[in-house]
């Protein structure tokens, strides 16, 4: 059954429009309760700093309160978090609202099993299905209850700090800190202080509004100007959820998620900690995949979405693998891509080898790499056009065994993402704007 609301991540959409309305919630909630057969059960329900998430948490908690689940509210968290927290507490499922890194306009509502880890593909369908019946209020006797989690925040951060080493000291390095106005935004600067860090902390005063607004991981401009004018050591920048990160080194230069996986890498390797490929997606730099060839080590891509890059892990017996945004897994850590464990991963590599962020990504060159995202009116696959694979084919031939060509459709929205890498900046620049412009001619757009 194709799947006319969950996309990659979840649902998401502009809040108003559906599916983001207060009445799909709550079918969504009644249809879910169903489904994943938790009666008398129990739903952990987080949610980021948008405005809309506390009409959204109200919305879900009547569904589930009125198909007899009782609920577990944790107020603002990270995505991981509640992955995390949904399995400690034994819930039959957790659910987070938020729309990752898009604006605060938009919204979303993602799912967790019993074990921390992204619904399957079928079950989705599954309760897609069940959104056709009305929702279920049961009588007195049988409705669920709800509580707020007090615990939830101090939980989690007592878990980050457990994936690091014991003795490990930040005192002496000064860290600047932006959580995008997001869910981390008051445990990703508590977790570094509390390691002895001077912590400057930018984009952690959330109005509901600014939530990735020219901050965070998708908009590092702020991390990378404060981190020179303050002389820090390292920047840090997650995501409105909390799930990506990229970080900056002492000369303001951004590093991200393929440059981050290949020092998680190099450091699991050389203390004989890494077991099975590394996985990353057909979108990951090709110089991250030469660099781990000439250590040997054996890297893999999967789809685009970190559920892919998990399934992959999994079934081929890895520990680590991830996205260019950021969306890093370090399963010998946790279950799910989270933003502060992954930085605080970083962090540990740099006190235990005394180098800096500079020094440990400097074995992983970047190949120049051009993304063009093209506005289509709905959501197509570029593979369907003839004109579109002739074009491909061509600039393929050019940029020959040391250049990639990938067009793929998001996942979120109505986008066609064309992307080119190879070893020289014009060639890369104009096959993709060439290819663009064939994308645009095939669509219309």
């Amino acid at each position: 059954m194709a799947r006319r609301f969950f996309g990659t991540d979840g649902i998401r959409g502009p809040v108003g429009q559906p599916p983001m309305t207060v009445d799909f919630a709550l079918r969504l909630a009644s249809a879910a309760a169903n489904v994943l057969e938790s009666r008398g059960g129990t739903v952990l329900i987080g949610k980021d700093t948008r405005v809309s998430g506390y009409m959204f948490e109200s919305a879900l908690e009547a569904g589930f309160v009125a198909a007899g689940v009782n609920v577990l509210l944790t107020g603002p968290l990270p995505t991981p978090a509640i992955a995390y927290l949904t399995k400690r507490m034994k819930a039959d499922f957790g659910i987070v609202i938020s729309a990752s890194h898009n604006p605060y306009y938009d919204n979303g509502i993602k799912f967790f099993d019993r074990d921390g880890e992204k619904l399957s593909d079928d079950i989705e369908a599954e309760i897609e299905r069940e959104l056709e019946a009305a929702p279920v209020t049961l009588d007195s006797r049988a409705l669920g209850r709800a509580i707020t989690l007090t615990s939830a925040r101090t939980d989690y951060m007592d878990f980050c700090r457990s994936t690091i080493p014991s003795d490990l000291d930040l005192d002496g390095m000064k860290i600047v800190v932006d959580a995008s106005h997001g869910a981390g935004y008051k445990v990703a600067p508590r977790v570094i202080a509390d390691l002895g860090a001077d912590v400057v902390p930018v984009g952690c005063s959330p109005n509901g509004r600014n939530i990735n607004d020219g901050c965070g991981s998708t908009r590092p401009d702020l991390l990378q100007l404060t981190v020179t004018g303050v002389r820090a050591q390292v920047g840090i920048a997650l995501d409105g959820d909390g799930d990506r990160v990229v970080m900056v080194d002492d000369d303001g230069q951004l590093v991200d998620g393929d440059q981050l996986l290949y020092v998680l890498v190099h450091d699991r390797l050389q203390i004989d900690a890494l077991s099975g490929p590394v996985v990353g997606t057909v979108m990951t730099n090709l110089g991250l995949e030469l660099a781990l060839r000439d250590l040997g080590v054996d890297f893999r891509r999967a789809s685009v979405g970190d559920r892919h890059v998990l399934a992959m892990l999994k079934e081929h017996g890895g520990i680590l693998g991830g996205e260019t945004s950021g969306h890093l897994i370090c399963l010998d850590r946790t279950t799910t891509g989270d933003g502060l464990v992954t930085a605080l991963q970083v962090l540990a590599v740099m006190k235990r080898t005394g180098q800096s962020l500079k020094e440990l990504v400097a074995g992983m060159p970047r190949l120049p790499q051009r993304m063009v995202n093209v506005q289509v009116a709905e959501r197509s696959d570029p593979a369907s056009r003839p004109e579109i694979q002739a074009a491909v084919e061509v600039a393929e031939a050019e940029l020959g065994d040391r250049g990639r060509v990938v067009l793929r459709a998001s996942g979120t929205e109505p986008v066609i993402r064309v992307m080119v890498e190879g070893e020289s900046k014009a060639a890369v620049e104009s096959l993709a704007n060439r290819l663009a412009d064939t994308v645009r001619s095939a669509f219309g757009a």
